[in-house]
């Protein structure tokens, strides 16, 4: 499935067109309606595990960030492990139309020495599948799979546990039942896709869905506005999220530049929540309770996150959940923090946590006015 890049004047948002064959044609729903916008969450604190047990961070000294391959099978069930809510991960669709999960735009690898490129969704899915570890027994090394980092430093994608890159549809078959997915739609920033394109990936993806899903929990979100449109619109099944970095970086098409516009975009949408970059939320802690007066769901995702502090203040201002990378630790702190606090006020016999922060209203308040001025230096 080639890309098809337009210039942006050329295209409408999707609430100018009209539903086209094609789209209509695509369209899935088993019957199953969302009887209430908050219905799909955990009633606790929900943590969700980052491509998995966390993104790989390659150029990182701690090496938790390069512990198990992302976005893999082993990372995934590494992740289940923790007693996590959800993981997270990335869903492109190849050029003959099979959803696979992986992150990054473009596949770096190495042939006679030279270092090449080649873009995801113009790979079949056996051309995807031919880099990093083979499936089978004898697990030999495919093509080599390197990565390149923001500051355009090309590294081997090495880590501690290495595991082959994979489908949609595996992860369904392969992963522990219980765990729910936040299915990331993963668009390139830099392209503009044309309405058709994004009904054939997101046609792709909903059969396979539809097919596997066998009851698990499951979210969509994305940051592309017109696919998260899309998608609500072909299904009613499943909520949809809109991916937000809240104003911390400046993008052409205006819906994403902050919360505001992500609220506007997912009430006017009929979309269920926003995942927003959580210094956006700190830089601006009023919009929180904008958000939940609007009967949105609001997660956070950002390397905040990976702090037990920053997770427990999110938990007071009464965000729902935190996407992580470092899955034990913040699992194991949401646990002392949050969930057997709250089970002891049920009456529930409890291990008395290892630490808990106390604030008064007073100090919650202050902490809440002085958290926007720290973040201007961020």
């Amino acid at each position: 499935m080639a890309l098809k890049a337009v210039h942006v004047s050329d295209i409408p948002h999707l609430d100018q067109v009209a539903q086209t064959p094609s789209q209509a044609a695509v369209a899935f729903s088993n019957g199953v309606e969302l009887e209430t916008q908050s219905s799909f969450l955990p009633a606790k604190f929900m943590v969700v595990g980052h491509r998995g047990h966390g993104m790989n961070h390659l150029q990182s000294a701690d090496g938790r960030m390069k512990a198990f391959k992302e976005n893999t099978i082993l990372s995934f069930n590494s992740a289940a492990k923790h007693h996590l809510d959800f993981i997270e991960f990335d869903v492109q669709v190849t050029k003959d139309d099979c959803p696979v999960i992986f992150h990054d735009d473009f596949i770096f690898s190495k042939d006679d020495g030279t270092v090449f490129e080649k873009r995801v969704t113009d790979l079949t899915l056996e051309e995807f599948l031919s880099y990093g570890p083979q499936r089978g027994p004898s697990r030999s090394s495919g093509r080599p799979l390197l990565r390149k980092t923001k500051d355009g430093r090309i590294l081997g994608w090495l880590v501690e546990h290495d595991d082959s890159l994979c489908t949609l549809k595996e992860a369904f078959e392969s992963v522990e039942p219980s765990l729910g997915f936040n299915i990331e739609l993963k668009f390139d920033d830099h392209v503009v896709y044309s309405e058709d394109y994004l009904g054939r990936f997101l046609g792709s993806v909903l059969q396979v869905v539809f097919k596997y899903a066998n009851g698990r929990r499951i979210i969509f979100s994305t940051f592309q506005p017109d696919a998260a449109l899309l998608v609500k619109k072909l299904q009613s099944t499943y909520p949809v999220f809109f991916l937000t970095n809240g104003g911390t970086e400046i993008y052409y098409d205006t819906r994403r530049n902050s919360l505001e516009e992500a609220m506007k975009l997912c009430l006017e949408g009929g979309l269920q929540g926003i995942v927003s970059e959580v210094k956006a939320i700190f830089r601006n802690p009023a919009a929180v309770s904008k958000i939940k007066e609007s009967k949105l769901s609001l997660l956070t995702y950002g390397k905040l996150n990976n702090v037990a502090e920053a997770v427990y203040m999110q938990h007071l201002m009464g965000i729902e959940g935190v996407i992580v990378d470092l899955v034990q630790e913040i699992t194991e702190a949401v646990s002392d923090l949050i969930r057997r606090p709250e089970a002891a006020e049920e009456g529930l016999a409890v291990e008395e946590p290892k630490k808990k922060p106390l604030f008064s209203e007073r100090e919650i308040s202050f902490l809440l006015k002085l958290i926007p001025e720290l973040m201007i230096q961020l």
